[in-house]
């Protein structure tokens, strides 16, 4: 059998991943390479560094942990900085990889690479990142249900989420010489020091999020009350957070899911427990609007067309982004997000309502500014999410947030806003120190 170069992508783990195990059986040794995309070192149409100092952080912690699970294996991983597209089938050609293994993406720029790639090497791509693989569910690609509840219904009914995969008991590799991950001041970032106000301390890495998937359901029980405390806004457990490590592909959804039955099968099953599942059904619509509309959801008119304006006001626009609108709720979730990287699900519906609705500016800069500093960064739920926002997504109506009423429901005594707004904290400050544009080149 040949060799072959297993291409990681957003499935930073050995188990439950179906590339790899197909790579693994089909070829004589493997060459596994992680790309670090430069581009996403660089600054978007707005002046947003793609890829932020926490999400960095958080990757690097999580290729660490990779690196540690391949080298348990017998095996390494080969790091590089560069254009995927470019490096994949030259680093193929060089250590002799007859074809490329790699992870299924759903958007415009990862699917351009996968295409560039398969031009140059033969290559397999394989679904890593949903529950159920579109040849299972009841419909066409193109006739991905328009509204979610139609689409997790039908889901629901018809199909089966699989058993995740066991990790490989070893990786037979090709010989070639590991360097060290670089770090992040390495890569040219100011990383903010941890601020204690956080909900969690995120860390990066299979093990931690195995650690909280345990934390989150067997050690706490806080899943047993999940839908009832799931809009909240101060604490590490109101809500599972699972999200960073979904994100990179620490851990699979269906690992989530099944590991969610067997909670109900041992311990309780309840509202809370189905809500669990129902969120992961949200974040795979998500990717299944991705692959019927396309580049439409980074349109300014969504998968809808929508004939918009937008303004551009730089000035209002620093206001939101250091939290400094004069809107105490808006303010105070915005600031959790510049000091952390982090922020509610309440929180963001709030912000981006705010962003569009009373500010009218595009919601494509927030999906940006988002983009740049969310340690759960995920393009498909965050462009979903802001096409929701900016009404031309998946729900014809304006979803129009009263943030006064909004704050008196889930911050009715203020701590929350306390906890972000008062002390001697300069956002704008912090703002110029540490998420300005990283020189590359």
């Amino acid at each position: 059998m040949p060799n072959a170069l297993f291409w990681f992508r957003n499935d930073l783990r050995l188990t439950d991943n179906p590339g790899l195990q197909a790579a693994i059986q089909s070829n004589t040794s493997l060459l596994p390479v992680y790309i670090l995309d430069e581009r996403l070192l660089q600054t978007d149409r707005w002046g947003f560094v793609r890829l932020g100092p926490y999400r960095l952080q958080f990757l690097l912690e999580s290729l660490k942990d990779l690196k540690e699970d391949l080298q348990e294996k017998g095996s390494d991983l080969l790091f590089k900085v560069g254009i995927p597209e470019k490096e994949v089938p030259r680093l193929a050609q060089a250590y002799d990889c007859a074809s490329v293994y790699a992870s299924k993406e759903y958007t415009h720029e990862e699917l351009k690479a996968e295409a560039a790639v398969e031009e140059q090497q033969p290559a397999h791509f394989y679904h890593s990142a949903l529950l159920v693989n579109p040849e299972e569910v009841p419909f066409a690609i193109e006739q991905v249900p328009d509204v979610y509840t139609q689409f997790r219904k039908r889901v629901e009914k018809y199909c089966d989420v699989p058993q995740p995969l066991d990790p490989p008991a070893r990786i037979p590799t090709v010989s070639f010489d590991a360097t060290p991950l670089p770090d992040a001041e390495t890569l040219g970032y100011k990383v903010p020091a941890t601020d204690e106000r956080g909900v969690l301390s995120f860390k990066g890495g299979a093990l931690a999020a195995y650690d909280r998937l345990d934390h989150y359901l067997w050690d706490t029980d806080a899943l047993a009350t999940y839908k009832k405390t799931r809009n909240g806004l101060i604490g590490s457990d109101y809500s599972s957070k699972f999200s960073a490590w979904l994100a990179n592909g620490s851990i699979s959804p269906r690992a989530i899911y099944h590991e969610v039955e067997a909670y109900e099968n041992e311990r309780e099953k309840n509202k809370s427990t189905y809500w669990m599942k129902f969120e992961l059904l949200w974040r795979e619509y998500f990717k299944y609007v991705a692959m019927r509309y396309g580049k439409k959801i980074f349109l300014k008119g969504g998968i809808q067309d929508k004939p918009v304006r937008w303004k551009y006001r730089e000035k209002m626009l620093r206001k939101w982004m250091t939290g400094t609108t004069g809107d105490d709720f808006v303010d105070a979730n915005m600031r959790e997000l510049l000091y952390t990287g982090y922020m509610s699900n309440r929180g963001r519906q709030n912000v981006a309502s705010y962003l569009v609705h009373q500010l009218k500016q595009d919601w494509r800069i927030g999906a940006a500014w988002f983009e740049s500093l969310l340690v759960d960064y995920d393009v498909t739920s965050n462009y979903g999410n802001w096409m929701y926002a900016g009404g031309v997504g998946n729900d014809p109506r304006d979803r129009v947030f009263n943030t006064k009423k909004q704050a008196n429901n889930y911050d009715g005594d203020g701590a929350y806003r306390r906890l972000w707004l008062e002390g001697d904290h300069d956002p704008g400050a912090f703002l110029d120190r540490f998420l300005q544009p990283i020189p590359v080149g």
